[in-house]
């Protein structure tokens, strides 16, 4: 398992601070992705990201409305993997293949209340799907635990596909998540907005080590 620094910022001074602190210590980034219209909040732009070079892999988390007109632009600006929510678009396929054709992972993003069921159609099309344990949009929101149900219940599928989980992550319930076996944990304000932000990412995956392990 792997946990995954995730950065929501609307300042492009922050997130090149964010993106620097984060290249010492990990290899891939999540960078949240806002319009203040799917989400209320507003975050950094493409052009924003596209100018700051890094050595990171950078994953793109769009809380966006018609993210197929964001996708491009992200591309260009350096994602390698591209996740939407399938609560904005009405045709996800359509979304998939455009990321594909462009050589990149396409992921589908949950929101908490929306079923396995879009997940279970669109899996042999996805690389990677993402779980929202948190409702989307705020830096800091309370976890929703009742989504951890929704993962165990995906996994009995017996459905091959990376998983991911994103909202509300801390110390403190990361062995819980740990145990229903997602792949990848992103983590935000429990690694950047800690004194040291290195340790607190170590720490974290320490700790995720030792609840992975057999009793």
């Amino acid at each position: 398992m792997k946990i995954l620094p995730a950065v929501l910022t609307d300042s492009r001074e922050d997130l090149e601070h964010k993106i620097r602190t984060a290249e010492v210590f990990a290899d891939t980034v999540q960078i949240d992705v806002m319009d203040g219209l799917f989400v209320p909040s507003r975050s950094t732009s493409w052009e924003d990201l596209a100018s700051i070079k890094t050595t990171l892999n950078l994953e793109v988390h769009l809380m966006v409305k018609s993210p197929e007109d964001y996708i491009e632009p992200f591309v260009r600006a350096g994602a390698s993997r591209i996740v939407f929510h399938y609560e904005a678009a009405p045709d996800p396929e359509k979304i998939i293949r455009q990321i594909k054709r462009l050589g990149k992972k396409a992921g589908l993003a949950l929101n908490p209340e929306t079923s396995n069921q879009p997940l279970k159609k669109l899996a042999p099309l996805l690389d990677f799907a993402l779980y929202l344990s948190v409702n989307p949009g705020f830096y800091g929101s309370p976890f929703i635990p009742e989504v951890l149900d929704k993962i165990r219940e995906f996994k009995a599928m017996k459905i091959s596909l990376e998983l991911g989980i994103d909202g509300g992550i801390k110390a403190g319930n990361l062995k819980q998540i740990v145990e229903t076996g997602v792949d990848n944990v992103c983590v935000g304000s429990a690694i950047f907005n800690q004194s040291n932000p290195g340790k607190s990412y170590l720490d974290l995956g320490k700790l995720a080590e030792d609840a992975g392990r057999p009793a």
